[in-house]
């Protein structure tokens, strides 16, 4: 198993959604096989009334990229046609903010920076 300095991130996006913060992260090994590492980060309020974060990760070889989109396309329409109301759809699709997206890397979110509570 490759050392994390090893890794070199190419792509970074965030998404904040209430408590939960989702990252996604495209990384390349030193034999440029590259993958998606999908982090969901939740804000937890200990007994000293200090934050942790609670993660939880998954790893998306590239082989797997495609079967993975599809089987997630398909789940979000079966509770779109089958659980939600036409209320809950409409919610759904109404237009939302731009998220925090840099693929440059320099500018805005940095996944290594302490303050973006990774």
């Amino acid at each position: 198993m490759e050392d994390r300095h090893d890794q070199e991130e190419i792509y970074s996006q965030r998404i904040k959604a209430g408590k939960r913060t989702y990252f996604f992260d495209v990384k390349a090994t030193r034999g440029q096989d590259y993958y998606l590492t999908i982090t969901e980060s939740k804000r937890k309020l200990r007994d000293d009334d200090t934050f942790s974060y609670e993660k939880h990760k998954i790893f998306l070889y590239k082989e797997d990229f495609l079967k993975f989109v599809d089987a997630l396309q398909d789940a979000v329409e079966y509770v779109r046609e089958e659980l939600l109301t036409p209320e809950e759809v409409a919610e759904l699709d109404r237009p939302r903010p731009v998220y925090d997206h840099h693929p440059d890397g320099d500018a805005g979110f940095n996944p290594n920076r302490a303050d973006d509570n990774y």
